[in-house]
């Protein structure tokens, strides 16, 4: 089993017991996963302790569980809905001094009109923040065992931000895989349907610049595809 991202992460031994190490270049990726961490201990959130920190290596404890990425679609989807209300608990915590404040949303927008990608319905819905957000709360860095979260991983992209949209890229990122997830996490959050789902344009159009940018060809002409047929309203 692997906690986290593969490349950056390793299970160690470290005074006699073992650890996962992740290792991270990028030292505001680093300084704000430390912060989160820091600032869930002691919450009832399962996420990794600390054990030691250094120039861009954070030793944490090794958590139970597997990630929801490779279970079964049923498991998968009770795991996604647990999650929920994992995501609402940490919205309504303080957020610690030093996060990021990320709002680039009117950027995606004007960049993703600017590469002519199909038509998608681009307008910014109303704030609902600001929140303690995770910044990639996905079936990969979520592990779960007999139908409990045991672990929430990946800190490095924690900010401040609008809890809709991190609710809504969540439920429309999973829904992708399997298209019952995004009713489940939005009911087991609380949230209001139609005030998640404006923000799904948003999160495809930046999916789409992703896969434009970096990603591999055949990815983007799939999702081309999906966005060719996307509701009218």
């Amino acid at each position: 089993m692997r906690q986290g991202a593969v490349g950056q992460v390793r299970v160690i031994e470290h005074r006699g017991r073992l650890v996962v190490e992740k290792r991270m270049t990028d030292r505001t990726r680093h300084d704000t996963e430390v912060a989160a961490l820091r600032a869930l201990a002691g919450t009832d959130l399962p996420v990794p302790e600390l054990v030691a920190v250094g120039p861009g290596s954070i030793l944490m404890t090794l958590m139970p569980g597997e990630r929801l990425d490779v279970v079964a679609p049923d498991v998968r989807l009770e795991g996604l809905r647990a999650s929920a209300s994992l995501l609402r608990r940490l919205h309504g915590l303080p957020a610690p001094s030093g996060l990021p404040s990320v709002s680039r949303d009117a950027s995606i927008i004007q960049r993703y009109r600017e590469a002519g990608g199909p038509s998608l319905p681009l307008t910014l819905p109303p704030a609902s923040g600001p929140a303690f957000c995770h910044g990639d709360w996905t079936d990969g860095n979520l592990l779960a065992s007999g139908g409990e979260v045991t672990a929430v991983i990946d800190w490095e992209a924690a900010h401040i931000g609008d809890p809709l949209r991190e609710l809504s890229r969540a439920a429309w990122g999973a829904a992708r895989k399997d298209r019952r997830s995004f009713d489940v996490m939005v009911d087991a959050y609380g949230a209001e349907p139609a005030h998640v789902m404006a923000w799904t344009a948003i999160h495809a159009a930046e999916l789409w610049l992703w896969f434009a940018e970096a990603g591999p060809p055949e990815y983007l002409a799939q999702l081309t595809g999906e966005l060719r047929n996307w509701p009218s309203g």
